[in-house]
């Protein structure tokens, strides 16, 4: 056999040898919150940004709607310790490259991507610069608050002897429907909801350090995950 038939069936041997990895670009991504910063163009225009740390992520499963019912792209990022993964989630991320679990799982609208495969990573060119995405992340907790710090709600004179300072005043109703109504605003748990802001702005996308600019603030707290998506 010839050097040149040697060097083409290495050359073979190595791609029929080489796993699906190739990064891909999805519809959208998954990126945990840093902080806020602000960035100055060249006019010298301060713009204020929330930083976002994208951990490299992994197809992990397809969803179609033979199996499942409808179309998306579960992804994982984050590999577990032995001790923390269970051998059903050891054996469902086995075919993305985890060799135990994953902490974080989530997943995406596929769209119209096609040609992907389990086992590829997502690239953070999926977002471009100048993209406006919708954005959805969880608030934060601030536990049992009243009407007025939850609500907004007015309160009642602050005068001496009115006792109606701080109260939500009259729920109830009359004969009819002699219930409260569901959905009526009072005291409760504030904050820790998921809260979704359209036509955000990706103000920059640093490739070589895994991070993304987008314009103003972010629902949540430090290391909070953050969904972007253009669909």
């Amino acid at each position: 056999m010839s050097e040149t038939q040697d060097e083409t069936t290495t050359v073979n041997e190595a791609q029929s040898a080489t796993p699906a990895t190739d990064s891909v670009k999805l519809d959208g991504l998954f990126a945990f919150k840093v902080g806020m910063s602000s960035v100055y163009d060249d006019e010298g225009k301060a713009t204020p940004v929330t930083v976002l740390k994208y951990e490299p992520m992994v197809i992990s499963q397809l969803k179609t709607e033979e199996r499942e019912g409808y179309k998306a792209v579960q992804v994982a990022c984050k590999p577990k310790r032995a001790v923390r993964t269970s051998k059903a989630e050891r054996g469902h991320l086995k075919a993305a490259g985890f060799e135990n679990g994953a902490y974080v799982i989530r997943e995406l609208s596929m769209g119209a991507a096609e040609g992907l495969e389990v086992g590829q990573k997502i690239d953070i060119n999926s977002l471009a610069k100048g993209d406006v995405v919708t954005m959805t992340a969880k608030s934060k907790g601030r536990g049992f608050a009243g009407t007025m710090k939850r609500w907004d709600f007015g309160g009642g004179p602050a005068s001496h002897g009115s006792g109606f300072h701080r109260k939500p005043g009259s729920i109830g109703n009359r004969t009819w429907p002699g219930k409260v109504l569901a959905g009526k605003r009072m005291a409760g748990h504030f904050g820790d909801e998921v809260i979704t802001v359209k036509n955000v702005k990706i103000v920059d996308v640093i490739a070589e350090d895994n991070v993304l600019l987008v314009k103003g603030p972010v629902p949540g707290g430090r290391n909070s995950l953050v969904r972007l998506s253009k669909v």
